[in-house]
This record gives structure tokens, sequence and C-alpha cells, in this order.
């Protein structure tokens, strides 16, 4: 049994171009296992270049920085998300995330979330390529996780997340599912300042994220457990009201997949001493380990390290918190996965429901993310509650 060329199409988030590949020397994107969880669910991060972990509060900050909840201004929300993935290329592809929170008192809040990633129903192929009739497969990675935050003072929260893992994308018939367990620990600081007579915020989020075991996603290989995507992320974001009605957000972020680099092949090297290197250079090592080790590792040394961030800048202009327009730009270096784009998308608030779409242009020709779209459908449970108060009378 084959795997499916569908599935490594559809999960890798850094997909190559032909042209990164002839313009560059080499080509050494991270490789790690459940590939889907490096991909952002909701529209609002989605609309302002994918970042999110020091952005305002939102129903959406579990994925990004579960420590932003405790600042809510809802007392709890439900968001749910939908995207179509790499629609360019095939259809049937799709990721749906719900997330909610709970604000316990004025200090603290619970927060948990649900993410499906699926790539609809597969044949499986025979030794001739045929596709055995009534032989199909609905491959599938799922991720739970809960979390919880406190501000530590009037400026400063922490939060962390706990989160289960499985990924069922293998196709042999004695292939058995991979699972995992991560973390996440998030930091969030929010301060105010003058500029004239305007009252400005300023705050700044780091997380890591998927921090936790290694996944084993080949039967029969016990040592060959592939790593998660942990991923270290820091943003700053500004935000600058005109007037009670009119406001503008702005900021930046940096973030680094935090897998070791896997070892190529060398010159002359035969196919056995490369399997040994590779298990006692690669498979051998923790995920604890390889975290640390991702920092220094690099074939190319620091000027190949420094490629492996990537950067987000985005903007939102906010209306009488009601409705807002977003842009941004995200950045990856054409030998990590040359995954550039501009993005735009808006918002709609109501009392009771928020409405989010985020779409995707790509700057370089041939990117399959190219016109990726997000939707995110938020209810505030407090506006709800009243709404139904009101008919009630």
């Amino acid at each position: 049994m084959k795997r499916l060329f569908l599935y490594v199409v559809a999960c890798c988030a850094a997909v190559v171009t032909a042209s990164a590949q002839s313009a560059n020397d080499y080509f050494r994107p991270e490789v790690y296992g459940v590939t889907s969880l490096a991909i952002a669910p909701d529209a609002r991060a989605g609309s302002m270049g994918d970042m999110g972990v020091a952005t305002e509060a939102d129903i959406n900050s579990q994925y990004w920085n579960c420590a932003k909840y405790p600042w809510n201004v809802a007392r709890a929300g439900v968001g749910v998300s939908y995207t179509p993935w790499l629609r360019k290329i095939v259809g049937g592809i799709n990721l749906a995330n719900i997330q909610g929170f709970y604000r316990i008192g004025d200090y603290s809040a619970v927060s948990a979330s649900l993410r499906y990633f699926g790539v609809g129903d597969v044949g499986v192929q025979d030794g001739s390529g045929n596709v055995s009739e009534g032989f199909t497969f609905r491959p599938y990675e799922l991720a739970i996780d809960v979390a919880y935050s406190r501000m530590l003072t009037r400026t400063f929260s922490m939060g962390i997340a706990l989160r289960f893992i499985l990924s069922d994308m293998n196709f042999a018939p004695e292939a058995t599912s991979g699972k995992a367990f991560a973390a996440d620990i998030s930091m969030y600081r929010q301060g105010y300042f003058m500029i004239g007579s305007r009252e400005c915020s300023m705050s700044w989020g780091l997380s890591i994220n998927n921090l936790g075991s290694k996944i084993n996603m080949n039967a029969g290989q016990d040592n060959r457990a592939d790593f998660l995507p942990a991923t270290l992320r820091l943003g700053l974001n500004m935000t600058i009201p005109f007037n009670q009605y009119n406001r503008l957000s702005f900021g930046v972020e940096a973030y680094k997949i935090c897998v070791p680099t896997k070892p190529v092949r060398r010159e002359g090297e035969t196919e056995e001493e490369y399997e040994i290197r590779l298990n006692e250079d690669y498979y051998s090592v923790s995920s604890i380990g390889g975290f640390f080790k991702s920092f220094g590792d690099a074939p190319g040394g620091f000027g190949e390290e420094f490629k492996e961030i990537r950067w987000s800048f985005g903007a939102e202009y906010n209306y009488n918190d009601r409705f807002m327009l977003r842009t941004g730009y995200h950045y990856e270096a054409p030998t990590k996965g040359n995954r550039q784009y501009f993005t735009v998308g808006g918002g709609f608030h109501m009392s009771v429901f928020t409405v989010d779409a985020a779409y995707c242009i790509a700057t370089n020709p041939g990117n399959p993310l190219d016109q990726t779209m997000r939707f995110t459908l938020g209810f505030d449970l407090d506006g709800m509650k009243d709404l139904f108060s009101r008919k009630r009378r």
C-alpha cells in the first residue's frame, strides 16, 4: 500500500515552488509531524498576515496566546472557524475549529478548543496504481486542548494549555493512529501611554506552542517518531484611538518552528552509514532536546538559523467596535518554504455575534495558498443572555 501523495500536498504548510528551488543553493524547510497544527485557524489573524500572539484579546486567542483571555470584555464566548485548505490544488481539504472561553471573576479564565483537519475520502491503490473498489479512507488530524489563564498584575497575565493530538494519516492496513500530548506556555502584557491627548495601548505577547511528546507515524518503526511543530512566537501590537469611534492597531510578529534540522546524506556516504547517523543525531533526540537544538544546528550557520524566522505584519481599523477592516503580510524565506503573501479581510460585530472573513493573495507565482479563505463566526454569550432576557419580558 502506498501513502497517498495527496496527504503530502495537503499537510505540508511550507510548499516549495519551482522558482524557489532554482533560485537558491539549498532548500531545507523544517520537517515535523501533524503539520496541520501549523495552520492558523481563525479569520481575524488570517487577515492580518497570520499574527495573533500580541493582538487584542478575542474569542480566538486559544491558538495564539491563551494568556489573553482574562482581558476579554465579555464574560464568555464561543467561536467557530472554517478554512477550505489548498483549494487551488484539490477540493475536499478543510480545517474546522471551535473554541470557547469563560472568565472566572475578573482575573482568570478557562478555555478550550477542538480542531479537525480532514482531506475527504481517499481511495487506496493496488500494485498497478488502480484504486481498489470499496476501499476508501478518510484521513484526518484532530487536536483537543484545555487552558487556564490568570492576570498576575494589572498589566501582565500568563496561561498554560494542555493538548491531546490524534493523527490518522497512514494508509497501510497494519498502521495505527499516531497519538501525542503537548502543552502551550503563554505570556501577555498590555499597558497604556499618552500621545498628546490620546490614550494609546501597547501590548506584547510571548508563547511556546506544541511543546510535548513526539508522534509515531511509522508502523513497526518505534525509533522513527516525528517531532511536533513546537513553535516560539513573539509579537508586539500598538493601538491608537483617533476619537471615541475610530482606532487603528498595527503590529509585528516573529516566530520560529523549533524542531531540529533533519540531516541530509553526505557525498560518498553509504545508505547504512547515513541511517546510523540519522538515528544517532536526529531520531534519538528528545522533543525537549530538539527544541533547544533547533537554535544552533542549521548546516548554514547563523544565516540559515535567521532564515528560519517567519515574519508577520498586520493592521486593523476599528469603527465603534462594530466594523473592522484588516490587512497584513506574511514572509517566509524561499529556502524554508517560500510562503509569501498579502492578506485582507474584515469583520462585523453585533451585541450577540461577530462575523470575520479573510482572503490570501500570494506574491510568488504558483503558491498553492493563493486565494485561501477563512471564515469565523463568534458568539458573545453575555449578549445572547441579554437578548433572551429581553424577549421573555
